[in-house]
Parts: structure tokens; C-alpha cells; sequence
């Protein structure tokens, strides 16, 4: 079993258990909860009092090292269960707590180690699940987890736990990973319906950044906002103004979920998690379906409601029904 190629510094940690007793599957993405350079994480898993090591990590300067060989099961999350099977990788946050964001460069460092570590394991295929049930106990095709499922941690952070679907889907992009077609007639969007530059909106956010890209954010009051410039697939794709009399504050850019425009949620993409998901004619379980998603492919919300039987549901852009947002992750 080889180790990546990215790897540019080594600090092998004595803190693991020896060859892995079960074949590597599953990718654990964990937050360092501080902006270490993989050096001294490197030296925080040297020491055997620490009882704590990762397979990689990754710095905020985009640097990757190695602390315990991929053929080794590290200690890291919390679970023996899951660490045979996973490869944990702890990032570099260049901000606080709740969000624990991280770098640019730490981003797309991971989303590369990410892919070389399915390629060299034949991982042909990663599937996020923003439930906890599917996550710990692998179903659906879950193969994502994070420390918050096993302890009473916030780790990987806001920031990168809302970023596994993003990181799912872009790496299963690299990988050529099919989207596939559903059953039922249905088949997945080919993207969202943008706004556009002088649309005037509902800004139902709290936070805005200084770039489409950026990871630190600032606070503001949610009202009424105009779009003055768009920077489609980005993490936070509209930047806004608040309009002349609003009680908004907002002036930077802004993630899509916190945009309404003319009374409807702002269009957004999610991918399906789970092997079948039914399409009902309205916003609940107490409405009849209407065919069945049984893809996992990626389909685009144009509105959202409450109603029984899910947190949330979601309205499909082909006007096919509603689809329960439970089983969905945002890409």
C-alpha cells in the first residue's frame, strides 16, 4: 500500500496501531483547530503522552505531510471502527471557532489529496450524507465521516463540514465519477437558475466576505440587497448591496441559501445520498409520489417548505414533485 505523492514533508507518529485490518474505503476530513504548520502537528504526534496521530495533514500554506503510512490505522477520530477503514486528514484553520475556516490554498490541497487517495484505492465514487445514521453506519454508499459522529467535538468545523457535499462532488468530478439517470423519467439538472447583476433580492444572511472565494467573514443585518456582480460555481456566488433604505448591511459576497428572490429560496444544486428517494407531488409524506429518484444524481431545488415526514423538502426544478432534503447534500 503506497502513500501519496503530495506528500512533502515526513514526521511519522508512533501513535497507531499497525496494519489496517480492513480495506481502506472511507476519507475523514478533520479540522486542526488552530493554524499549525504541518510541522508542529507533526511534533504534537510524535509525542506518545498525546495518544493522537493522523494519517496526513495539511497546512494553511498548502503544504501536505505524512504522519502515520496509509497501510497503518491512525488515531484520530474517536472510533477504532471507523480509522481501519478511513483516511483521516487533519487541515490548518486561519480562523476561530464555530466556523474553523480554512485556507485557499488548504482547500484545493485537500480536494488533491482527496482524489489522489481514492485513485491509488480504488475509490471510484465518494457519497456525503448529511445523516448522521447513514455516515457512521456506511449506508447508502456513505463513505464520509466526521469526528462530531463519534465525540462530543466540532470538528471538522462549520466550514468544512458544510463543504462535504462540495468536496464530494469535485473530487467524484476528477475521479469521472457518472452522474448517472434516475428512474421514474427524472433525470439530474445541468445547474441552477442564476440571478443576475441588478436583480434586487431578500438577503436572509448574517455573514458576507471580500471575495467569491474567500474564507473569513464578516457580519451583517439580512434585508433587502441588490446583486451587483455573480461568480457562478464559486463558494459564495453573489455579491450584494443593500438597497437604499434596507436594513440590510450587507456589501460583499454571499453564499446562494442566503438569497431569496421574489418570495422563492434562490435556486440551488444538491446531490441525492440515498439508493431511492421518492418524488411526492407536494412539500410532505401525506402527499402521493411521483416516481422515484434512484441515481444519486445532482438536481437542482428551486424552493423549499415544511411539511411531515423531513426537516425540510425541496422542489425540483423539472417540476417533477418535492423531494425530502434529509436525504440531499448542497454541491
Amino acid at each position: 500500500m503506497s502513500n501519496s505523492p503530495l506528500v512533502s514533508y515526513t514526521k511519522l507518529s508512533p501513535n497507531h496501531s499497525g496494519k489496517r485490518t480492513k480495506k481502506i474505503d472511507t476519507i475523514t476530513i478533520h479540522c486542526m483547530a488552530g493554524n499549525l504548520s504541518v510541522e508542529t502537528c507533526g511534533n504534537l504526534f510524535a509525542s506518545t503522552s498525546r495518544q493522537a496521530s493522523s494519517n496526513y495533514g495539511v497546512g494553511t500554506d498548502g503544504r501536505v505531510a505524512l504522519y502515520v503510512d496509509e497501510a497503518n490505522r491512525s488515531w484520530c477520530t474517536s472510533s477504532g471502527a471507523n480509522d481501519q477503514r478511513a483516511v483521516t486528514i487533519e487541515v490548518a484553520n486561519n480562523g476561530g471557532a464555530p466556523d474553523w475556516p480554512v485556507s485557499a490554498k488548504a482547500y484545493a490541497a485537500l480536494l488533491d489529496l482527496v482524489t489522489d487517495i481514492c485513485k491509488r484505492n480504488g475509490i471510484k465514487r465518494l457519497v456525503w450524507s448529511t445523516s448522521k445514521t447513514d455516515r457512521v453506519n456506511h449506508l447508502n454508499g456513505c463513505n464520509m465521516t466526521v469526528h462530531r459522529d463519534y465525540a462530543a467535538k466540532a470538528c471538522p468545523g462549520d466550514y468544512l463540514y458544510k463543504r462535504h457535499g462540495e468536496i464530494a462532488a469535485e473530487v467524484n468530478r476528477r475521479l469521472g465519477s457518472p452522474a448517472g439517470e434516475t428512474g421514474g423519467g427524472q433525470k439530474p439538472d445541468a445547474g441552477a437558475a442564476d440571478l443576475k447583476v441588478g436583480d434586487e433580492v431578500e438577503f436572509t444572511g448574517t455573514k458576507h466576505y471580500t471575495g467569491s472565494t474567500a474564507t473569513a467573514a464578516k457580519t451583517c443585518k439580512p434585508g433587502k440587497a441588490k446583486v451587483t456582480a455573480v461568480a457562478p460555481g464559486k463558494a459564495h456566488p453573489y455579491h450584494l448591496k443593500a438597497t437604499a433604505g434596507s436594513s440590510s448591511t450587507v456589501y460583499g459576497w454571499v453564499d446562494a441559501a442566503d438569497i431569496k428572490a421574489g418570495g422563492k429560496a434562490t435556486a440551488y444544486r444538491v446531490r441525492v445520498t440515498t439508493d431511492e428517494l421518492n418524488i411526492r407531488k407536494g412539500p410532505g409524506t401525506n402527499y402521493g409520489t411521483n416516481g422515484s429518484i434512484k441515481d444519486k444524481g445532482i438536481y437542482t431545488i428551486t424552493a423549499e417548505a415544511e411539511g411531515p415526514g423531513a426537516s425540510k423538502w425541496g422542489k425540483l426544478k423539472s417540476g417533477a414533485g418535492w423531494i425530502s432534503l434529509d436525504y440531499t447534500a448542497k454541491v
